[in-house]
C-alpha cells in the first residue's frame, strides 16, 4: 500500500441538537459559541493543524448558519473595514482557514452517525479520512487530530480517540475491547454501541475523533440498520476489524462533552479564563465569587 496523508475530514452536523432547546431551535448546536467561536469552528481549525484541506459538513435542514459561518461576508467586512476595526476584520477574515475547501452534503434523513459518514463517500472516494464531532471539544496541544494524524501516517491503518469513563457511562459511548500495543496505543479486538455497565467490555470510550480507512464505507454500506432504523458507525467499524488493523489511541488533551449542557458550561469557563481579551478579568470574577461562600 502507497503511502497516504489524512486530507479530508468529514463533519456531521445534522443533529437536532435536542439537549440545548429552546437554543437550538432556530440556531445548530454546532453554532453554539465557547467565550466568542463556535464549536464547529473550533474543530475545523483542529483539523487545519493537522493537515486536512477537504472540510466535508453533513448537513440537513435548518443549518445554513454553517454555511454562512465559513462563507466571505463581503458587506460586513467592507463595514468594519471602513470603521477601522482592524481586529475584528482579520477575526472574520480567518474563520475559514486559507487551505480549506468547504464542501457540503445534504443528509435527507436522520439515519444515524454511520449513515451521515456514508453519505461523504462520493467526495471521500478511496483515501483515508477524518471524522471530527463538534460536540467534543478537545483542547489538546498538539491538536488531538494532529497527534492522531501522525499515529495514522506511522501505522497507515485506521486510529480512534479514545479515553477511560466512568464504568456507570459505558451506555453513552461506544466501547472497545483492546489488545495491549504501545505506550498510548492499543490494538482493537472488538467494539460495541452503548452497552450497559454489566456488559461493557472495558471502560475505554471512544470519543469524537477518528482516522478511518476508505473501506469502512463498504461495512456501512452492507450493514443492516439497527435500532430506529439507524446505521451505526460503531457497527461498521466492528465489521472492518475482520480485513483491517484498528488502533484505539489515548490521546493527550482535555475533552470537554458540549453536547452536555454540563460539560457546555465547562468549556466556557476554562476557555473563557485564558481569552486574551476577557481572561483576566474573568478570572478575577470567578475568584470572587470563591470569596462569597
Amino acid at each position: 500500500m502507497s503511502f497516504q496523508r489524512v486530507r479530508k475530514a468529514v463533519f456531521p452536523v445534522a443533529g437536532l441538537g435536542t439537549r440545548f432547546l429552546p437554543a437550538t431551535k432556530a440556531n445548530p448546536k454546532e453554532m453554539l459559541p465557547i467565550v466568542d467561536k463556535p464549536l464547529i469552528q473550533y474543530a475545523v481549525e483542529e483539523a487545519a493543524a493537522a493537515g486536512v484541506t477537504d472540510m466535508i459538513f453533513i448537513t440537513g435542514r435548518n443549518k445554513r448558519a454553517i454555511e454562512d459561518h465559513f462563507d466571505k461576508a463581503y458587506e460586513l467586512e467592507a463595514e468594519l473595514e471602513a470603521r477601522g476595526k482592524r481586529e475584528l476584520l482579520a477575526a472574520v477574515r480567518e474563520v475559514t482557514p486559507k487551505s480549506a475547501n468547504c464542501i457540503y452534503i445534504r443528509q435527507a434523513e436522520a439515519l444515524g452517525l454511520g449513515h451521515a459518514v456514508l453519505c461523504a463517500r462520493p467526495v471521500v472516494g478511496a483515501e483515508p479520512f477524518a471524522v471530527i464531532l463538534a460536540d467534543d471539544l478537545i483542547d489538546g496541544d498538539p491538536p488531538v487530530m494532529r497527534q492522531m494524524s501522525e499515529i495514522f501516517e506511522a501505522q497507515q491503518c485506521s486510529v480512534l480517540g479514545v479515553q477511560e469513563v466512568a464504568r456507570e457511562h459505558t451506555a453513552a459511548y461506544g466501547i472497545v475491547r483492546t489488545e495491549a500495543w504501545g505506550t498510548t496505543t492499543e490494538i482493537i479486538r472488538g467494539i460495541v454501541e452503548k452497552p450497559k455497565p454489566k456488559d461493557a467490555p472495558s471502560t475505554l470510550a471512544v470519543i469524537g475523533r477518528y482516522i478511518l480507512s476508505p473501506r469502512l464505507f463498504d461495512h456501512l454500506a452492507r450493514i443492516a440498520p439497527g435500532s430506529g432504523g439507524e446505521i451505526q458507525l460503531t457497527d461498521g467499524i466492528a465489521s472492518l476489524l475482520s480485513e483491517e488493523r484498528v488502533l484505539a489511541y489515548r490521546f493527550s488533551g482535555t475533552r470537554y462533552d458540549c453536547g452536555s449542557k454540563l460539560g457546555y458550561l465547562q468549556a466556557t469557563v476554562a476557555f473563557g479564563q485564558r481569552h486574551p481579551e476577557v481572561g483576566t478579568a474573568f478570572r478575577d470574577y470567578l475568584a470572587g465569587l470563591g470569596q462569597q461562600r
